[in-house]
């Protein structure tokens, strides 16, 4: 049994945030009811790479029952209103207001629905100066400094996955779980008002602290730490690696094995990660000295050595050959429209509900019907 099972949560959701959250609710067992648009979620339209469908819809849409309602018809209204009835979790991150022009808002619901557990999702939650405003990953990148601090010195540049939409969901996912046992201790469902803006600015923890009281931001240094160093990739003869630095223990074996000059750990310019940093420049040609004249096998030999932490540059080819994920067994297949699909075990989990991916409305009948909607 897995550690949802016989819960059910109804969704009224598109794009990647609440999707991405209910997703993993239904890989723990939920149930998964995705409420659609007749022409379905929009995001199903965002590609065709994946035989057809989209690489979006495919990542945080399985194991999920799909049933199209009309909700601007009185019916579809009735029937939105029948699953929720018999919900567990009610998810949504339409358009602000859409919800309470409905009248599915979470002040109306928990009147009538005390046990209910409502999440909304956001791009900058549901008061304040902007909660009206229409909100995407990207443009919360920018709006909570994620692209300030990303990209190169002359070219801001934007995370190459969801990652205002991934930190929204994951919130949202944790606090439907929290909510699940507090539920189970007073009996009382709970209002979660995920913003998409205060996720990321969560995850931006450090490079805000770190500009602390007008101190100056961390620089923009493309695949390198901005404040750690030596950390990010690094040329060799015959190709790059990607390795780090974190310790002085760490950085006494650098110089002794990877680069052998021992006499580099006592240098007091770089005797300190701080000293090391401000001093990257000069440093980066030191190492660099080294480095281009020798076989990437040479250099990962004495990384391993020295037990300094490193790691393949890979692209997405050699991310879905990746050993580990074989020797691990992380792969197992889903169905969907267009026939068998991999997908990936979810992090941390042994086993988990890996059902097919849904056609637009393919579960609409048997819903309706088991709401009592048609005979």
């Amino acid at each position: 049994m897995l550690p949802l099972q016989g819960l059910t949560v109804v969704s009224l959701e598109h794009a990647i945030a609440a999707p991405f959250a209910t997703r993993q609710l239904a890989d723990l067992g939920a149930r998964v009811i995705k409420v659609e648009r007749s022409e379905g979620d929009f995001a199903r339209q965002y590609d065709t790479r994946v035989r057809g469908l989209s690489s979006h819809f495919v990542w945080c849409n399985r194991s999920k029952q799909s049933v199209v309602l009309n909700l601007k018809s009185q019916e579809g209204l009735e029937a939105l209103m029948r699953l929720v009835d018999r919900a567990d979790v009610f998810v949504q991150n339409l358009a602000p207001g859409a919800v309470a022009r409905m009248g599915f808002d979470a002040e109306t619901l928990r009147k009538s629905h005390p046990r209910l557990i409502l999440c909304d999702i956001s791009g900058y939650g549901n008061d304040g100066p902007d909660h009206g405003r229409k909100a995407y990953d990207l443009l919360i990148q920018s709006e909570s400094g994620f692209l300030s601090v990303t990209g190169s010195a002359g070219e801001l540049c934007k995370a190459g996955c969801s990652i205002s939409d991934i930190a929204a969901g994951m919130y949202a996912y944790s606090g439907i779980l929290a909510a699940l046992i507090e539920r189970g201790r007073t009996g009382q469902g709970r209002h979660i008002d995920v913003s998409m803006l205060e996720a990321s600015a969560e995850w931006m923890g450090y490079p805000l602290y770190y500009s602390f009281e007008g101190a100056p931001p961390p620089p923009r240094v493309g695949a390198s730490h901005a404040t750690i160093f030596p950390y990010g990739p690094f040329r060799t003869a015959t190709g790059s690696i990607m390795f780090g630095v974190q310790n002085e223990r760490e950085w006494e074996a650098f110089c002794r094995i990877v680069l052998e000059r021992s006499d580099l750990a006592a240098d007091l310019r770089f005797c300190t990660n701080a000293c090391r940093n401000d001093n990257r420049e000069i440093l980066g040609q030191i190492i660099n000295s080294v480095l281009l004249k020798l076989p990437r096998e040479t250099v990962l030999e004495r990384l391993e050595r020295a037990r300094i932490a490193n790691a393949n540059i890979n692209d997405m080819a050699e991310l879905w050959a990746h050993p580990q994920f074989i020797a691990r067994d992380r792969w197992r297949t889903v169905e969907s429209p267009v026939g068998p699909i991999p997908a990936l075990l979810p992090p941390g989990q042994a086993e988990a509900r890996m059902d097919a991916i849904p056609a637009v409305g393919e579960h609409t009948d048997e819903i309706l019907r088991e709401i009592g909607m048609i005979a």
